[in-house]
């Protein structure tokens, strides 16, 4: 490959960044050897990644439940008791609806009674298209599965093949047994079961300080592909988020306005005609922050960052006008909140209906490959967690749903297919309730969902469900928390792969992949070639 002076000029601006950083801030530094293959990418299609980040670490194990009578009867066991029991109802059970009679303790349901999973109804069964792994410890001749009550959104998706669950995924330097766990024979994470040290680790690989995470390294190496309006390449409706810095790209950070979602500086001054009594001194001003011309190296990177911020400000904002090609998607419904039984604006769905009208716009923009990053918080359910985790599951299933659906019908184009969507969160929690709540764990279950989604079906093993006691010994299980089967990397550089990045690029960004026999997993299939 010939490469020219600019390239070359790209490639010793980057030794010399990651020449300022100890390794453990440049655990996903690139190679010399991927940097020029990204220099030379190019993608012909459109192809978007979304992740849900949920905060605080959600109980993936009332979201998605084993329901095989060896399982659920552990899980029921396990979870009916404490103060306030967390063990969601058996499929089949009828909702309770206001006026009815609870079918457990016979009362009538009053306003404050929907806070017991009594009220909800059964959980809700899924049919998957192959059959999960029966894992040793478990009696059942094979495996069913069911989703939270509240996730009944989700349920014409999952039908639909475009909906699939990674089962017991959670970060891991190599495949870790509970035997290697307890004789400290493997590396581990650093700081399992840390809220801030796990949600950096889901999102870059490494504890809390990380400086890049594995979205943005994504995103640089087909930035590219974005010719002009790179800047677009990595978007966040939810603030700052180390998932999407890369060591080029520079996450590109939005409002959910509907009108004007692009943040912009906007001095008073600068959009008033007169100033002090003067006129066209607004003009003026808006000349003075935008120069460039000046000899401070500092002066002229200011001038070029406060242009950049709001000519593209403007560019992004008429793709929300009346007539522009975000205004296909439509808001999203109100949500019925399951607690108060109230209509309540859904701020999850809204997030992503800002995402859908980007993406609608991807076509005008000149966009090739985008990375969105959208969140909701409020997981840490160490308390209450029948009342908190109902709702926000709730908040997930229809924003999920609403996505799906908005995406279908874009100006006359189904995109589902170019978009693929995951969840992630800090952690599970502990399968044991420590009486009206759960505390912190490791392996999770978690959603993807698109049209490239080998949907309707389960990948990776369902654990084993069950405490240890007595002659049973859960081989999944440390105490009460699950060891992950899967790991991050895997999960991800599943996504990375149908992205369009290459086998040595992912092993770039993602350095443990290579630790694991199966280094993709098959919710999604490669890119043909």
């Amino acid at each position: 490959m010939t490469m020219s002076n600019a390239t070359r000029r790209e490639i010793l601006r980057r030794m010399s960044a990651l020449s300022c950083v100890g390794a453990a801030a440049s655990t996903f530094g690139l190679q010399l050897a991927t940097m020029g293959s990204a220099a030379a990418q190019t993608a012909t299609n459109y192809k978007a990644l979304v992740c849900i980040f949920l905060f605080g670490g959600n109980d993936t194990n009332n979201m998605v439940l084993a329901t095989d009578p060896d399982s659920w009867g552990r899980y029921f066991s396990t979870r009916r008791q404490g103060n306030v029991p967390i063990a969601l109802m058996p499929a089949g059970t009828a909702p309770t609806l206001p006026g009815g009679t609870n079918p457990v303790t016979g009362r009538v349901m009053g306003a404050n009674d929907y806070q017991s999973p009594e009220a909800w109804g059964g959980v809700l069964p899924i049919a998957t298209a192959t059959q999960n792994p029966v894992p040793p410890g478990t009696s059942a001749s094979a495996r069913t599965f069911a989703l939270n009550p509240h996730l009944a959104p989700l349920l014409p998706i999952w039908n639909g093949g475009r909906l699939a669950v990674t089962a017991n995924v959670g970060p891991l330097i190599v495949p870790t047994t509970k035997a290697q766990y307890n004789n400290r024979s493997v590396p581990l994470p650093a700081s399992l079961m840390s809220h801030n040290d796990q949600q950096s680790t889901w999102q870059s690989g490494s504890a809390e300080g990380a400086r890049r995470g594995w979205g943005g390294m994504m995103a640089d190496q087909l930035l590219a592909s974005n010719g002009s309006n790179g800047v677009f390449t990595a978007i966040s409706m939810a603030g700052n988020a180390v998932f999407l810095a890369g060591d080029t790209v520079f996450q590109y950070q939005m409002s959910t306005s509907q009108s004007s979602p692009a943040i912009r500086i906007n001095s008073a001054a600068t959009n008033q005609s007169s100033l002090y009594g003067v006129s066209g001194q607004g003009a003026r001003i808006r000349e003075i922050i935008q120069d460039t011309a000046g000899a401070s190296y500092f002066m002229q990177d200011y001038g070029a960052k406060i242009i950049r911020a709001q000519s593209t400000a403007e560019l992004m904002n008429a793709q929300f006008a009346a007539n522009g090609p975000g205004a296909a998607i439509p808001a999203p419904t109100q949500l019925l909140n399951p607690i108060s039984r109230s209509l309540e604006n859904n701020q999850l769905a809204t997030q992503l209906q800002t995402v859908a009208k980007v993406i609608a716009a991807s076509q005008a923009l000149g966009m090739r490959r985008q990375v969105f990053f959208v969140s909701i918080g409020g997981f840490d359910t160490h308390d209450i967690q029948n009342s908190v985790q109902s709702q926000l599951l709730a908040r997930v299933g229809h924003a999920m749903a609403y996505f799906d659906s908005a995406l279908a019908n874009v100006n006359g184009v189904d995109l589902r297919q170019l978009v693929t969507t995951f969840t992630a969160s800090d952690f599970s929690r502990t399968f044991t309730t420590n009486g009206d709540g759960t505390d912190h764990a490791w392996g999770s279950h978690q959603f993807v969902m698109g049209g490239a989604v080998r949907g309707g079906d389960m990948y990776g093993q369902y654990p084993t469900i069950g405490v240890d006691a007595g002659g049973f010994q859960n081989p999944n299980m440390l105490n009460n928390v699950f060891i992950p089967q899967l790991s991050v990397d895997q999960y991800a550089g599943t996504m990375a792969r149908w992205f369009g990045l290459s086998d040595t690029q992912i092993a770039a960004i993602f350095p443990n992949i290579s630790n694991f026999n199966n280094r993709y997993i098959d919710f999604l299939a490669a890119p043909a070639v």
